[in-house]
């Protein structure tokens, strides 16, 4: 009997935990500024996500090749998990000559892949323009079923923040029914190209649903607009796909 209970509870409990890991997608966008270094305009930069515990979860950005030991705090807590300046998946880079409007994302895993479960995450942003520490600061969200869209205000080097979490609805299509359709480059600095039969009309859209161009080329230039996250609408003979696109 104690068995048949211990069972039960163990199922709830896995099925409870399944059930606590919404897919989605967080979408960062964040404008940086000086910290009043000796190297500025250069600067190096990192973007990660913390639990609520301070456990590294994954970076998102880290434009730090050569001089990433300076990235005091991205160093300790990557090193604390066992894997010092760890950037799977993420956008790397060299050291930035100027400031401007950085982009990266995160899809809710760790960075050995796995889902992570529903909670309260941290989105952690550190820059410095000197061989030493500079600006650190992190922002909390909730990673759940829930859309969320938050603008903390400006701290030292870090301003306009946009941290906009989107939880995926199940699609109505089977796998075999959605069209392989690319873009390349993402990020890109301006043109880019999509991929795909039958493309009859593509959108572009930011975040918030502003209507930037529309043509039915499969090659589109969209260098005039700001860096940014962009919503890319395909239309084809077959379906409608949307897709995810970084601005540089």
């Amino acid at each position: 009997m104690k068995r048949i209970i211990l069972s039960l509870v163990l199922i709830v409990l896995i099925s409870s935990f399944l059930e606590a890991q919404t897919t989605g997608e967080l979408t960062v966008t964040v404008t940086t500024s000086e910290t009043g270094g000796n190297y500025a305009p250069r600067n190096i930069v990192a973007i990660w996500i913390e639990d609520d515990q301070g456990n590294f979860i994954k970076t998102l950005m880290a434009y730090a090749q050569n001089r990433r030991t300076h990235l005091n705090t991205w160093q300790a807590t990557t090193n604390a998990a066992g894997t010092e300046y760890n950037t799977t998946d993420a956008i790397t880079g060299a050291t930035r000559s100027s400031h401007n409007t950085r982009s990266c994302s995160w899809d809710g895993t760790d960075y050995n892949g796995f889902d992570v479960a529903d909670g309260l995450y941290f989105v952690w942003m550190e820059l410095t323009d000197k061989n030493a520490t500079g600006n650190y600061s992190s922002f909390q969200f909730i990673k759940g079923e829930d859309d969320q869209s938050l603008s903390p205000e400006d701290v030292p080097s870090f301003a306009s923040i946009s941290i906009i979490w989107d939880a995926v609805i199940a699609s109505v299509f089977s796998q075999n029914d959605i069209p392989d359709i690319i873009i390349y480059p993402n990020p890109t600095k301006g043109i880019f190209t999509i991929k795909g039969e039958n493309v009859k009309e593509v959108e572009i859209r930011t975040i918030s649903g502003e209507l930037i161009s529309k043509s039915n080329s499969s090659i589109v230039d969209i260098s005039t607009a700001k860096p940014g996250f962009y919503l890319i609408t395909i239309i084809t003979n077959e379906t409608k796909v949307v897709k995810k696109l970084i601005k540089e």
